[in-house]
């Protein structure tokens, strides 16, 4: 197991959505286009982030490298939603999660 002691969080997204996780002493990095997401999610990853949360609008512009970090140990990518609400992606790759952990929709959420 690794020294959880030595990585860092990180918060990606609009600035006004992200913006309260600076006060929980979480890094903050704004972003809203495809490009600019996806080299963060690089850089994060390289330099010691263990967890980046991600609103859900930036996410979707980035599903594929998501993907690719997802098949990794660190970093846990979390979709989280945007101050406009929530698109139902972070619960989704929860429910996903779970069903391919155990085999089967447990949770019982409607598609």
């Amino acid at each position: 197991m690794k020294d959880i002691g030595k990585y860092k969080v990180a918060a990606i997204g609009d600035q006004d959505s992200i913006l309260a996780f600076n006060a929980l002493g979480i890094d903050v990095f704004p972003a809203e286009t495809a490009d600019t997401v996806a080299a963060l999610l690089d850089e994060l990853a390289e330099n010691s982030y263990a967890a980046i949360f991600i609103t859900e609008p930036a996410a979707e512009l980035v599903k594929e490298r998501i993907a690719f970090y997802r098949e990794k140990e660190l970093p846990a990518i979390v979709p989280v939603p945007s101050i406009k609400g929530s698109t139902g992606m972070g619960m989704q790759q929860v429910k996903d999660s779970v069903k391919k952990a155990v085999g089967i929709d447990i949770l019982g959420f409607d598609d």
